[in-house]
């Protein structure tokens, strides 16, 4: 049997303030518009996301997708 955990309220401490980093309730929408392209990729490139979409049972299309995505968002954001 685990042990349970005793809560107090002694001062925690210096508390540290983390930046945000959840995506806003809009952008959590699952649907989004898409575009289809045509794009040549390295099989070295291919091959690795092929074995990692297959350990987490997904398409290694949609990670490749998601890799870009977060590219794209996080470059848009600063410039």
């Amino acid at each position: 049997m685990k042990s349970r955990i005793k809560y107090t309220d002694e001062a925690m401490g210096e508390l540290k303030i983390v930046k945000d980093f959840l995506p806003p309730p809009d952008r959590l929408v699952l649907k989004e518009d898409k575009v289809k392209v045509t794009i040549s990729l390295s099989k070295g490139s291919i091959e690795f996301f092929k074995k990692e979409a297959k350990k987490q049972r997904t398409s290694y299309q949609k990670m490749i997708r998601r890799v870009i995505d977060f590219y794209a968002s996080r470059y848009q954001e600063s410039a």
